[in-house]
């Protein structure tokens, strides 16, 4: 266990202190995590005999489970909205296509039995989340026509039918007799059950404010993301599609102080990224990867250049996709994580294979990464996709906490200076401002500067942190071009009591509303929200 820890914390430090240049170099910095792996590992410097695959398993598919709530967490389904239906089709109609067309050139070019076919088609058929992220975020790939949010959502999403035919090639191959439709159909509809299920119960028992404190919220999430995964495993249904599935609609859903748990996630998203790469690193043996090379190069080029490249241009095509952004999303395409993940898995299962399946796909994410990943940017720079006046993390949902804006509360007692002045009479400091005034247990009025307080108020003072009330939530909000707010005046806009807006930043900023006050694309609303 010593031993253990001190790779573990040697490992974690060295990826801390590299973090800064790792952002300086144009290769994805998660493919440096590989080769730190390797370099630990028995071939390595240290040399470090390591070939636990089943705790190298259990350890990634429970990070991959983290990845892929985070996916969902993070997923802006209204920025995705104009590419929901070409996502839908590339992370499923696509992954089988693809499956198809590198199944058959195994058979053809490298002549393995057809059933070995389907199964390294199925395990290397979905494109990586994490790798994409990455590199959409760091080097900022703000992409035309909506393609950041349709590689987000498509990467995001395909893992699932990757799983579920992967699942079926191992059973064939184990010559279990099975019932490919019927078993699809389970993994997907228990899969969407129990995701939408516990997402909504999630969302809802979140609003009714049980949970004590912040902290709880986050281990409360936490017990939500294990159970979405494994109620619908148990029940034969596809975990990761149910875990995928409830980030989406969490993370879609206004949370009380969302920011920390976006917080909390980033971070434990990205250790487990860096945890998977590392471990699959320290457990390849570099001296028997000559033996997979070449097969893992020919089914590399043929994935990259034809398969991929002909599934999207058929899928894309019929929305009127044009041939940059066809290509751009053909290159991206990257493999990663899951696909060694779920080769891990068919090992495991004790299928045989004519090839080391690990160290084939091993090999193929290795080439994938480090050629289509380091390329990413200038293939984007030559197509002409780049959008210089978008932000890419629009794509995300946690781009509305990226505020500035933070609340504190005053009690106003009879005895307090302020008692009985005029806003107007006070002299704050400018970057102070009265953003709300509370008073009785729910009753909630926007101040301006003739309104005069009264013991008993509580103000809310735009400054550094607010402590969300029993009854009274504060949240941002951010107005998009197509909002239905964008460019109307705060009178015409419907606002329950239950809902107010009571701050608008806008750039630098920070205006105190009127009913004549035009909203306008990019404005940040701060919204009061009172609840039973």
């Amino acid at each position: 266990m010593n031993e253990s820890l001190l790779l573990m914390g040697s490992v974690i430090l060295i990826c801390i202190l590299l973090n800064r240049f790792l952002e300086k170099i144009p290769v994805p910095s998660l493919l440096i995590f590989i080769a730190l792996g390797m370099l630990f590992g028995e071939n390595g410097l240290l040399h470090i005999s390591f070939d636990d695959y089943i705790g190298v398993n259990a350890i990634c598919s429970v990070c991959l489970v983290f990845i892929m709530f985070y996916g969902g967490f993070g997923t802006n389904l209204k920025a995705a909205r104009p590419v929901l239906a070409p996502s839908v089709l590339l992370s499923t109609v696509g992954v089988a296509g693809t499956a198809g067309v590198v199944a058959l050139f195994a058979h053809y070019a490298l002549g393995l039995p057809w059933l070995q076919c389907f199964l390294v088609g199925a395990v290397i058929s979905s494109t990586d989340a994490a790798s994409v992220f990455s590199i959409l975020r760091s080097k900022n790939l703000a992409l035309k026509y909506h393609t950041d949010s349709l590689l987000e959502l498509e990467s995001g999403s395909n893992d699932p039918m990757s799983y579920m035919l992967t699942t079926v090639a191992i059973s064939l191959l184990a010559g279990q007799s099975v019932s490919i439709p019927l078993l699809l159909a389970q993994q997907l509809l228990v899969g969407l059950a129990c995701g939408g299920a516990l997402g909504w119960l999630a969302v809802k028992l979140l609003h009714q404010h049980l949970l004590p404190s912040q902290q709880s919220h986050t281990v409360f999430l936490i017990s939500v993301m294990l159970l979405s995964y494994a109620l619908p495993t148990a029940l034969g249904g596809n975990g990761y599609l149910s875990v995928y599935l409830c980030g989406i609609w969490i993370g879609n859903s206004p949370l009380p102080q969302k920011k920390y748990l976006v917080y909390f996630f980033d971070v434990l998203t990205h250790v487990s990224q860096v945890l998977i790469f590392f471990l699959l690193g320290l457990l390849v043996t570099p001296a028997q990867l000559p033996g997979v090379i070449l097969p893992a190069l020919g089914l590399m080029l043929a994935l990259t250049f034809v398969a991929r490249p002909l599934v999207t241009g058929v899928l894309l095509a019929p929305f009127r996709a044009s041939p940059r952004q066809i290509l751009l999303v053909a290159w991206s395409g990257l493999r990663g994580a899951a696909s060694i993940v779920f080769a891990i898995a068919a090992v495991l299962s004790g299928v045989e294979t004519t090839y080391n399946l690990f160290n084939l796909v091993f090999c193929m994410v290795l080439l994938s990464i480090s050629i289509q990943g380091t390329l990413l940017p200038a293939v984007a720079q030559r197509l002409a996709m780049i959008d210089p006046t978008a932000d890419v993390r629009h794509t995300f949902t946690d781009y509305q906490e990226d505020s500035d804006i933070h609340f504190i509360k005053l009690h106003v007692d009879p005895a307090h200076p302020w008692c009985g002045q005029a806003l107007s009479q006070l002299r704050l400091p400018p970057d102070l401002l009265v953003a709300m005034i509370v008073r009785g247990k729910e009753e909630v009025e926007v101040p301006t500067g003739n309104t005069v307080l009264e013991p008993g108020d509580l103000l809310v003072l735009a400054a550094r942190s607010f402590e969300d009330r029993e009854h009274l939530a504060l949240f941002e909000l951010v107005v998009e071009r197509n909002h239905r707010f964008a460019n109307c005046p705060l009178s015409q806009i419907p606002q329950a009591n239950a809902q107010r807006v009571i701050l608008i930043k806008r750039g630098i900023d920070t205006l105190i509303p009127t009913g004549s006050t035009v909203i306008q694309p990019g404005d940040i609303l701060v919204m009061a929200q009172t609840t039973s």
